[in-house]
């Protein structure tokens, strides 16, 4: 059978006589099978392209080391209470990674969740407001606030660091102002807030229902692409490299709705952080404005002479940032079981801005992905459930989160170095 994937008419390696290409090895097409997709990997990691492999790598080995020294680290309780922590900070991170992106910083994202929650708190149960429109109101604010931020920024000339600097204190102390004399407002049995962290499909066939969607919704993407390619002429996967992915992806999913279901079932916080990641990564990389998004935090001179409305970019991606820190203030109020004057302080901040970077976005913009919100929140609690689990201190904790993070920070700059050297960048 003839193939139909399409090949270079004529290779470098074919003009020099030689037998290997002297040119960008990803400027040629891969040849079809197992091996061909081996060669291309060595290639990419060779090149310095990791992408998500370090942080994977990671997860199996926290796993592993947490399960021997526990025996209950890989239990369905366990993991399905990990499904839960992740979503408020991991939804926090989302904008982060758009921020990250653009080669800037929002040190502001902790007071913002602080502010959301006491916003929410103070509407709901003080005044009696609807329970949703408090809570859409917290998110409102969340938005109103970044676009403060991304006006002093992108308009005025402000350093980011500098506005949401200013940020983070103005808001921590408006924060305290909304509690007034209230130390601490509890969420009421009856709220949606609760829900956040406490409800769970507890029917099987929600999981699997999720799952089955993931992993249909996986598979169309991938033939959509392969078709698109097709009608422009450029290589495409093989049949049997969709087949591979897609089993991956059904794999991964499926087994984890099975052992989320051995405890209590699917929880809301895990569907609404997927529905997140999953809408934010859509735009990123999908529509004109998250390429817009990678060209800016590329180059954002050469961003604006090729047309781009830099100043609104920044503006707008601000704007989400704070929104999404709103949002995940109400899932850490969730958790935290009411909000209080200094809900959002501590290591929040700090523990979102380092899940971005672990999860493989970069530090100097340009490069990343919105699924590094995920993993990099994974990896941050995993080992502090595997800590908590083994009694340590939340002193050893830090340390070893703070060693994660620089680690995650030199294989990003060797990476960057790599690639430099390889003439990728």
């Amino acid at each position: 059978m003839v193939s139909t994937e399409p090949t270079l008419r004529k290779t470098e390696a074919e003009a020099n006589g030689t037998g290997e290409p002297s040119g960008d090895p990803r400027l040629l097409v891969r040849q079809q099978g197992l091996s061909g997709h081996l060669q291309d990997f060595v290639r990419r990691v060779r090149g310095g392209e990791l992408g998500s492999l370090p942080v994977i790598v990671g997860l199996i080995v926290i796993a592993i080391i947490f399960e021997a020294e526990t025996g209950t680290f890989l239990t369905p309780r366990t993991l399905s209470n990990i499904s839960v922590y992740i979503a408020g900070p991991g939804i926090m991170a989302v904008g982060i990674v758009l921020v990250l992106l653009l080669g800037e910083i929002d040190l502001s994202v902790g007071s913002m969740a602080g502010l959301s929650a006491a916003l929410w708190a103070v509407l709901s149960v003080t005044h009696g407001w609807d329970d949703l429109l408090a809570i859409l109101t917290a998110i409102a604010a969340g938005a109103a606030v970044g676009t403060i931020h991304g006006f002093f920024f992108a308009r005025v000339g402000v350093p980011a660091f500098v506005v949401t600097l200013a940020g983070f204190l103005g808001w921590s102390g408006m924060q305290i102002w909304v509690m007034g004399e209230e130390g601490t407002i509890n969420i009421p049995s009856d709220s949606l807030v609760r829900d956040f962290g406490n409800f769970y499909f507890s029917d099987i066939s929600a999981a699997y229902s999720l799952a089955t969607v993931l992993t249909g919704g996986y598979l169309l993407a991938l033939l959509r692409d392969t078709r698109r390619r097709q009608r422009a002429g450029l290589p495409t996967r093989t049949r049997g490299e969709i087949l591979l992915r897609t089993g991956l992806i059904a794999v991964a999913s499926f087994v984890t709705a099975y052992t989320l279901n051995q405890h209590r079932g699917l929880p809301l916080a895990l569907v609404i952080f997927l529905a997140v990641l999953l809408i934010v990564d859509f735009v990123v990389r999908r529509t004109t404005y998250g390429r817009q998004i990678f060209a800016v935090g590329g180059n954002a001179e050469a961003a604006r002479r090729a047309g781009i409305n830099v100043e609104r970019v920044r503006l707008t991606v601000f704007t989400l940032a704070s929104t999404l820190a709103a949002l995940g203030g109400l899932f850490w109020a969730a958790q935290a079981g009411g909000a209080s004057k200094s809900l959002g302080s501590g290591n929040l901040l700090m523990n979102v801005i380092a899940a971005a970077v672990i999860g493989g976005t970069s530090l100097f913009g340009g490069r990343g992905w919105v699924w590094s919100a995920f993993l990099g929140t994974l990896v941050i609690q995993s080992i502090t459930t595997g800590l908590n689990l083994m009694n340590m201190s939340s002193e050893i904790q830090y340390m070893i989160t703070g060693a994660v993070l620089l680690i995650a920070v030199v294989v990003d700059s060797l990476s960057r170095r790599t690639q430099r050297t390889a003439g990728r960048t």
